[in-house]
């Protein structure tokens, strides 16, 4: 990319910055969660309408798709079956959903929804891509392709949006070449985009241990199979799974979250459920932990004279940055913001991303966009009650996707 093409982006961005943050903060009062962002999407489309972008609602529920022309698309309808061989189209995606916590900031765009909260950044990740948008649309006839952009429900729960959006034909007609997308990160200083190639974040799996024991009065322990006592053993031993029974190379995480039983301080406990999420960032070692937890549950259970009973649902993949694509992507980046830019995020994350599923479909990169700053009190982590972020980060990642998008279409 020309120096002259990122001073345009840059300056675009800089124009813009004002109406995306207002757009942000709009965003940030009217939260919607999974499947429900029914304003939120119609205000997607309304920003993407003023474009005069190509607009699709309604995919997977509430997902919007806004497909930027080019101007080597500027050709008759009936060469469209040969354009679309020849022509290249990147995607830019943003998650819509928000999550089930009650704010507790002072600010005046705090939610106006008591107990549903944008406190992953979503808000911000929508604003950057419609900033995108903005960007490329007012250089639209410097567009060797198309972009495409993606705005997909329901990324906090599981089976995601990101899947059903794919089955739904996103990265088809025409077809995506690649694929970038970013998201906030409080731990990363404003200014910075981390980057990191290869896994960079864990398959995440659910799952639910139920112990059957026996009730009976409390007085009278013996008479009875305590699920509380077997369960408590049960959680202890999982930990087995990650120090003894998996290579200690292998990143694994094994957590219960929730316990459900009892009913009553002096009635022994019959019925206990234990509620967690496993996570790797090895397919192979994600395949050995339903088994594993089988016979760890059931084990215990058995030797107590209760039974075990393991029901386990496979969550989002590995999500793998390609070192082709990544690469490209620091490179970029550093073209348009400088060396100092590039933050190496040095070891991947536990966290889960339906990003995952785009990436095992077309080449790409998911992208951390730094948004901490002391002064703002940008320091709280994600899914916090208290979460916010430096909004100048939205400049910054408004210009780095448009950068990516405009670099991959004309390098």
């Amino acid at each position: 990319m020309e120096t002259q093409t990122i001073t345009k982006i840059k300056e675009i961005s800089n124009q813009i910055s004002p109406d995306l943050v207002k757009l942000r903060r709009e965003l940030h009062q009217y939260p919607e969660l999974y499947f429900k962002e029914f304003k939120t999407s119609e205000r997607i489309v309304k920003e993407l309408i003023k474009l005069k972008v190509r607009v699709k609602k309604g995919i997977a529920k509430t997902g919007v798709i806004g497909l930027l022309v080019g101007a080597i698309q500027e050709l008759p309808r009936q060469n469209y079956p040969k354009r679309e061989n020849i022509v290249k189209t990147v995607a830019l995606r943003a998650d819509m959903d928000a999550l089930p916590i009650l704010e507790q900031t002072n600010f005046p765009y705090k939610s106006k929804y008591p107990g549903v909260m944008h406190a992953c950044g979503h808000d911000v990740h929508m604003t950057c891509v419609i900033g995108a948008a903005k960007i490329l649309s007012r250089l639209k006839d410097e567009l060797n392709g198309n972009v495409k952009f993606i705005f997909q429900p329901s990324e906090e729960v599981h089976p995601g949006g990101a899947k059903p959006m794919i089955q739904a034909g996103v990265l088809k007609n025409p077809n995506v070449s690649a694929i970038f997308g970013l998201h906030c990160d409080p731990s990363i200083p404003i200014g910075k985009i981390g980057v990191r190639e290869g896994p960079f974040m864990a398959q995440a799996d659910n799952f639910d241990i139920i112990i059957h024991g026996t009730g009976g009065h409390g007085a009278r322990p013996h008479d009875g199979v305590d699920a509380i006592v077997v369960a408590a053993q049960v959680i202890q031993a999982l930990q087995t799974i990650a120090s003894r029974k998996i290579s200690p190379v292998e990143p694994v995480v094994i957590s219960v979250g929730k316990i459900e039983g009892g009913s009553a301080r002096n009635i022994i406990c019959d019925r206990v459920i234990l509620r967690g999420t496993a996570r790797s960032l090895n397919r192979e070692v994600a395949e050995k932990i339903p088994r594993l937890l089988k016979e760890i549950a059931g084990g215990i259970a058995q030797s107590a004279g209760a039974t075990a009973e393991v029901n386990y649902q496979t969550g989002y993949p590995v999500l793998i940055n390609p070192p082709e694509a990544t690469g490209f992507a620091r490179n970029t980046i550093t073209r348009m913001l400088g060396k100092d830019a590039i933050y190496e995020i040095p070891q991947p994350l536990m966290g889960a991303e339906d990003f995952a599923y785009y990436l095992q479909k077309v080449p790409g990169s998911f992208l951390r966009l730094g948004t901490r700053n002391p002064k703002k009190n940008a320091i709280y982590p994600w899914h916090h009650p208290k979460f916010t972020v430096d909004e100048e980060a939205i400049k910054i990642g408004s210009s780095v996707l448009a950068g990516l998008a405009y670099t991959y279409l004309n390098g």
